[in-house]
């Protein structure tokens, strides 16, 4: 081996007497690995989170985690072979993290003793952009696939267009007629290959050794060394060393490799999942301890953002809303929105009238009487609210608003009028008019509510999140902490 071994080692065969048609239904008979890496893939995620921390801190990338994360590459490259990124087996991939010496694909990562604590900070990023770039074209989607590789989605590493996805595509046209697969063809996709592949390893924070802008083709990594494999019951491949370029050790064997069986696995996965719900209730427990005690004004009401409506007819109502519920009425609506509220900033010296009413009530009153009704509230390309209008009726009220008895709350006033309403069950309509009945009514209007249950909720969901985070970080250490098991990577 010479000094140009890289730690990533890719290697794959060509199988012989490959089916003509049985390339048509891969996609169909993969979709069980499909499902089960995209678990695998989000606690990948997760677990380059927590070793992203680990080398920041300690400059050493856990073992646990990295033989997890290397098993989720090499799974995924395994499918790859099988199916759209190179075609190369009829073999169905196995379901395993670990090696299979006698699986026609291969992926290995050596063990970093040791990481810099700054390049973690931009190589996955920045660093790799100029490799991006490149294997953006032999994905397919070009800047779009980059970035998603730069995100480690799975779908990145399962393939399906692109260079390799054309050529693999041509490989398979002459296959299905020929029965054969074209070497130089196959050559260069493990090539192609190999190269995202070691690109990925790289930007997953398993090594610091910069990837070579080099397309190594053919089954065997000439870059990483031939792997062997141990006889003696030990599934786990090993490198040949070169003597002349091992550093030496300080007399101690470095730390061998734990085995990922099913348990494990599924305890990871289920971790993960729990430390992104967890995750979610903190940003949403946070978010509702914001808004309970940065939104609410001097009232202690949460307030919406001021809405400009205008029309030129008598009176601006708002759709029906309908307050129902099963529960006892002691307790809802009223529990859950406390009391309403109001604001209402006419212009100039302008009196306004605000009231909420019955819908039925309120409809009667305006029998006739010409009115526009908020039906919705659209966002323009500029970042404005348009209200959009329903304008319906002809007359004048016969009398001004305060006259008629129909009010479960009003107010009137020059200025801002604000009106509190105790929500209450029913069908409940607010208008804003003029006091004198008159037309043309405009104003500034907000919304908002005592909302009592905020405190409550966020303290709920912080809770959680906290209750969660704890369990899945009680997992992710069983799961890590597992015995070893003997052999080396």
């Amino acid at each position: 081996m010479s000094s140009s071994t890289y730690p990533v080692r890719v290697d794959a065969h060509l199988d012989s007497g490959l089916s003509r048609w049985l390339w048509l239904v891969k996609w169909l008979l993969v979709l069980p690995h499909y499902l089960v890496l995209a678990f695998l893939w989000l606690a990948f995620a997760v677990l380059s989170v927590v070793a992203f921390v680990a080398i920041l801190f300690t400059g050493r990338y856990p073992r646990g985690i990295f033989d997890f994360n290397v098993g989720v590459l090499r799974w995924s490259w395994r499918v790859a072979y099988y199916a759209y990124g190179a075609l190369g087996t009829d073999r169905y991939p196995p379901f395993t993290l670990s090696e299979v010496p006698d699986y026609p694909a291969h992926l290995e990562v050596d063990y970093p003793e040791h990481l810099s604590r700054g390049l973690v900070l931009v190589k996955w990023w920045l660093l790799a952009i100029p490799h991006y770039l490149v294997i953006g074209i032999f994905l397919g989607g070009g800047v779009y696939v980059a970035n998603e590789v730069a995100a480690m989605e799975p779908a990145n590493l399962l393939w399906g267009g692109g260079l390799i996805g054309l050529l693999v595509l041509v490989a398979a046209a002459v296959l299905l007629f020929t029965g054969r697969y074209p070497q130089p063809i196959y050559d260069l996709v493990l090539g192609l290959n190999r190269w995202v592949l070691r690109v990925a390893a790289y930007a997953g924070l398993m090594t610091d050794q910069y990837p070579p802008f080099r397309l190594d083709q053919g089954g065997d990594d000439p870059a990483g060394g031939a792997l062997t494999f141990s006889t003696g019951g030990s599934t786990a491949p090993t490198s040949v060393p070169d003597v002349s370029t091992t550093p030496a050790t300080s007399g101690h064997e470095p730390p061998s490799p734990r085995k990922w069986g099913a348990g494990r696995v599924v305890l990871v996965v289920f971790a993960s999942l729990v430390l992104l719900l967890s995750l979610g209730l903190g940003a949403g427990g946070a978010a509702l301890l914001g808004v309970d005690v940065a939104a609410r004004d001097d009232d202690g009401f949460v307030m919406s953002g001021d809405e400009y409506f205008a029309t030129d007819s008598y009176a601006l109502t708002s759709e029906s809303m309908t307050i129902h519920s099963d529960a006892p009425t002691s307790l809802v609506p009223e529990s859950l929105v406390g009391d309403g509220k109001l604001e209402v900033a006419g212009t100039d010296d302008t009196t306004l009238f605000v009231g909420v009413a019955a819908t039925d009530d309120l409809a009667a009153y305006l029998e006739g009487v010409r009115h526009a009704e908020v039906v919705d509230l659209r966002t323009t390309d500029s970042g404005d609210v348009d209200p959009v209008y329903d304008v319906s009726g002809r007359h004048a009220p016969a009398t001004p608003p305060a006259d008629a008895d129909i009010w479960s709350a009003q107010a009137t006033g020059t200025g801002t009028v604000s009106l509190v309403w105790p929500a209450e069950e029913g069908d409940w309509t607010v208008v804003v008019m003029n006091a004198d009945g008159s037309s043309d009514v405009t104003a500034d209007v907000a919304v908002g509510a005592t909302l009592p249950w905020l405190g409550w909720a966020a303290a709920v969901l912080l809770v959680g999140a906290g209750i969660g985070l704890l369990l899945a970080g009680l997992m992710l250490v069983a799961a890590l902490r597992a015995p070893r098991t003997g052999g080396s990577r």
